[in-house]
Order: structure tokens, then C-alpha cells, then sequence
């Protein structure tokens, strides 16, 4: 009996591997890098490629060190991240208010609430995030 290929992969599951693998290292990391980080089963170029792509999408910042590139993350975390995506869909639509409004009324009320309370601390001056810590004598 013939071997079945194996199942694809989800649409973003190598990207999001790649990405772990660079947030995980810490440090500027060449696809042969990320290629061991993941365990080696990937083809290097699959990950040079994966690379590209994110570098691309502004996901990833590059430096040339010798012949190879090396990678790091332009965020630093899966939260920069989605902000990020979320940032780029906004800024391909020309009516910004209507997206805008659109997301807003789309919001349960704790989301609702918590981006309510978010822009209020950015007026405010404080860009935390509610219930983090704050400097000893702020508000």
C-alpha cells in the first residue's frame, strides 16, 4: 500500500513555529538556526522562505551576518503581534471610521469596558494596561 503525504498543515502554523522558535531564543537567530531550533524537519530553505515571508510582513527584522541574514522578532509577543495584524487590516481600508465603528459595535460589553478603560489611561497619559502596576505615587 502507498504511503499517504502527509496532512497539511494549517494556513500561519509554520509562521507561528518560526516565531516561537525566535521569541523562545532570544537573540538574532539564520534560518539554519530556526531549522535546529524546530527539530530539523524542515528544509532550511522552507525556513529561509517562512523567513522572507515574515520579513515581508514586517513581522520579523533582518541583519546580514556574513552570507546568511539573521532574524529577530518586530514584536515581542503574541499580543504585539495580533495588534500588529490587526493594525495593517485598518490601515488597508481607505473609510477608517467605518471599520472602525463596525469593530467597536461588533465588542461584547467587557470588551466594550476594556477598551474603554484602555483609552482612558492613554488620555490620561498612562498607556498601561488596566490592573497593571503603576510608578509609586501615579494615580
Amino acid at each position: 500500500m502507498p504511503e499517504l503525504p502527509a496532512p497539511r498543515r494549517p494556513p500561519g502554523e509554520l509562521e507561528s513555529e518560526v516565531l516561537a522558535a525566535l521569541w523562545a531564543a532570544g537573540r538574532p537567530l539564520t534560518p539554519q538556526d530556526v531549522q535546529q531550533a524546530l527539530g530539523g524537519g524542515l528544509a532550511r530553505t522552507t525556513v529561509a522562505t517562512i523567513l522572507g515571508r515574515l520579513h515581508e510582513k514586517g513581522t520579523v527584522l533582518r541583519t546580514r551576518t556574513g552570507r546568511a541574514y539573521a532574524y529577530t522578532p518586530a514584536v515581542q509577543d503574541t499580543a504585539g503581534l495580533a495588534a500588529r495584524r490587526m493594525r495593517s487590516e485598518l490601515d488597508r481600508e481607505p473609510d477608517r471610521s467605518s471599520v472602525l465603528a463596525r469593530f467597536v459595535s461588533d465588542l461584547s460589553a467587557d470588551d466594550e469596558r476594556l477598551l474603554r478603560d484602555l483609552l482612558g489611561d492613554t488620555a490620561s497619559g498612562t498607556p498601561d494596561a488596566p490592573g497593571s502596576p503603576r510608578p509609586e505615587g501615579s494615580a
